[in-house]
């Protein structure tokens, strides 16, 4: 990511009135080894709020350590707490392994995602 786009997530996330939130596993040394970026979303047909897990990261060496376990776990009692009724994400079709965990925590729904860019030139 270049450092300035870097530097806007940063500031979206430590800005108290934007939606993006963010968590952070460290480990046993105090290493920061995955991050989780969130918000909120409104699903008006069912007449309820929502989380969006936007990113979900890792550190290679520190996967099956429990680090997603802890991140996930984290953001479920955030959304129990917020009175979300689900907390929703998008993952590659080949993101196998993140696939693994992900169906041992949630349920995977038929939805096929689609982008539109805004200018259609």
């Amino acid at each position: 990511m270049p450092e300035e786009k870097a530097e806007l997530v940063w500031s979206w996330l430590t800005r108290p009135d934007h939606e993006l939130e963010g968590l952070l596993v460290r480990d046993g040394d105090g290493t920061p080894v995955g991050l989780a970026h969130y918000r909120p979303f409104v699903r008006p047909l069912h007449g309820a709020v929502a989380g969006f897990l936007d990113d979900l990261f890792v550190a290679p060496d520190a996967r099956g350590a429990g680090a997603v376990d802890a991140l996930l776990a984290r953001l479920r009692a955030i959304a129990a707490q917020r009175g979300w009724n689900t907390v929703r994400w998008i993952t590659a079709d080949d993101n196998h392994r993140a696939r693994s965990k992900y169906d041992q925590v949630a349920t995977r729904t038929m939805l096929v995602t689609y982008d539109m860019a805004p200018d259609a030139t």
